[in-house]
């Protein structure tokens, strides 16, 4: 099968390119949970962060907006001690930060589903790439949406994290032409 290169040949990275990058997410947990890691991610490679997946879901409760909006400082210093996910202080608490962040959607009536997929009137956006080096970092769109996250209060949201969000959840398909997935999710939309 021909795959976009970025994800080589770990059986982690090629199930998680085959399976779900670029699928559009239409799980409010779900959308938390990629909001978490892809800002976990920061100055990490995107498989460190995979191999330590199972790990963020149990210590964060299976990214449960409500618990996590409610951990007390102690619990996140607890969690700071555990090997199984990125030991850094900003990140662990900016989980919670970002699920305040979150929360306050919930009291203006919107979703974190909502509040991203309208950035793209709920259309995933298709691209054309021919190659992975033709992939920008962040976009004018991820930048605007860093800007407006970053108002509401999230952390770890710089335009670089949004776009690589935007990608794994579905919101653009930054699939290369040539990989079997580029057309199975443009067919998802």
């Amino acid at each position: 099968m021909q795959r976009c290169d970025w994800c080589g040949d770990d059986p982690l990275y090629m199930s998680y390119h085959d399976r779900e990058w670029g699928v559009p997410l239409r799980d409010e947990q779900s959308m938390f949970e990629f909001l978490i890691l892809e800002g976990a991610q920061a100055g990490l490679s995107w498989i460190t962060i995979l191999r330590k997946r199972e790990g963020y879901r149990a210590l964060f409760d299976n990214f449960d907006v409500q618990k996590v909006a409610h951990y007390s400082d102690e619990a996140l210093e607890k969690k700071l001690q555990d090997a199984r996910i990125i030991r850094n202080r900003l990140k662990v608490y900016g989980t919670r930060k970002n699920a305040r962040a979150t929360l306050k959607l919930y009291e203006q009536g919107s979703t974190l589903l909502d509040y991203f997929w309208n950035f793209v009137d709920d259309t995933p956006l298709q691209n054309a790439w021919r190659s992975m080096s033709e992939v920008p970092a962040s976009t004018a769109l991820s930048e605007k949406i860093s800007k407006d996250m970053k108002k509401r209060g999230f952390t770890f949201v710089g335009p670089t994290i949004v776009y690589a969000h935007m990608q794994a959840t579905g919101m653009v398909n930054d699939h290369i032409v040539t990989c079997a997935r580029h057309q199975a999710c443009a067919a998802l939309r």
